[in-house]
């Protein structure tokens, strides 16, 4: 993915404020995250997007501390849920209590009644309590005994998940991951990178506690909800839907997947390639928005064939093959 400029041509107002805020976050959650600036990019697409994001990476690569630092320089609330083989749905959507003194049933709202949620290994707990978010993530509401309980907005998901250590783990069904809008490779860091981590802890740096490390709110829901107005203005030309179409069609033709993304799979693209182009500062969405946005929001809808996967092919090889032989429109 590529990183967002500063060009606010022919953006004015609440539009260019907004923009100019969001993109501050970057500098912002640097201050705590080391090198992970198209991750930021990433959660701040779903938040315009109204979308869910899977973060994936082997422990220890901050993706806990990205989303508690971007909650906090976004000034939203956020709750961490670990998932464990014995979570149950209630622990994350909330139950009813009963109450001794009025003699009723009341309701106790879960973690999930949050901005930011932070479902930790979310592949550790069993399909029932994992599809109990599918409810809070599609509908952006809560229902317990009949009742539906709407969730806050903004209200994002940010689902991990380790790729290592499959033992006792619970794959996410085609169904739950389609959910997602896009899904975020967290690398291990570079040698500078890795060395100004540790030369931080060194100097007294506390994952912990963001507030002495120097992370201030510098945007807000406001800046949000002007943001996706600005969003929704984009300009998408005919021709860019068609390219967007042409991608999702030529995978469902890929000899190397047993699955292809869905209609929901190319919305989903025109949506983060049009939320790119604004942030880019533009109001019209061009091919390389579509590219940029590839790979985050479709690899996690296709399916390897197994017989391609034993010879090394991956999602994102064959995502990057199909953008390099899709005619782009001129």
């Amino acid at each position: 993915m590529m990183d967002p400029t500063t060009d606010n041509a022919g953006q004015t107002g609440d539009q260019g404020t907004a923009r100019a805020a969001l993109e501050a976050l970057r500098a912002e959650i640097a201050k705590a995250v080391v090198g992970q600036d198209p991750a930021v990019t990433g959660l701040v697409v779903a938040l315009l997007c109204r979308g869910h994001v899977l973060l994936e990476g082997v422990p220890g690569v901050a993706k806990t501390l990205l989303v508690r630092a971007l909650a906090s320089a976004l000034e939203l609330d956020t709750k961490r849920v670990q998932f464990t083989p014995d979570l149950m749905p209630s622990d994350v959507t909330g139950s009813l209590v009963y109450d001794t003194r009025s003699a009723e049933f009341s309701f106790q709202p879960g973690p999930v009644f949050t901005n930011l949620l932070l479902a930790d290994e979310i592949n550790r707990t069993p399909p029932k309590t994992q599809s109990s978010l599918l409810e809070a993530m599609e509908e952006r509401q809560v229902t317990v005994d009949g009742t539906p309980r709407p969730l806050p907005d903004p209200f994002l998901v940010a689902a991990t998940q380790n790729p290592v250590e499959y033992e006792g783990t619970y794959p996410l069904p085609e169904a739950q991951l389609d959910r997602f809008l896009l899904k975020l490779t967290i690398p291990l860091p570079s040698r500078r990178d890795e060395i100004d981590v540790l030369t931080r802890h060194a100097e007294g740096f506390n994952p912990r506690d963001l507030h002495a490390a120097g992370v201030r709110p510098v945007a807000g829901p406001a800046d949000l909800e002007a943001a996706r107005a600005a969003v929704a203005k984009t300009t998408i030309s005919p021709e860019i839907t068609a390219y967007v179409v042409d991608i999702c069609r030529a995978t469902r033709e890929s000899p190397s997947l047993t699955l292809g993304v869905s209609p929901r799979g190319a919305t989903a693209l025109l949506a983060t390639a049009r939320a790119w182009a604004w942030l880019t500062g533009r109001d019209y969405v061009i091919p390389d928005d579509v590219k940029a946005l590839a790979l985050p929001t479709l690899r996690h809808r296709v399916q390897l064939r197994p017989e391609a996967e034993m010879e090394g092919v991956t999602a994102d090889s064959v995502i990057n093959a199909i953008l390099a032989h899709v005619p782009v429109p001129r």
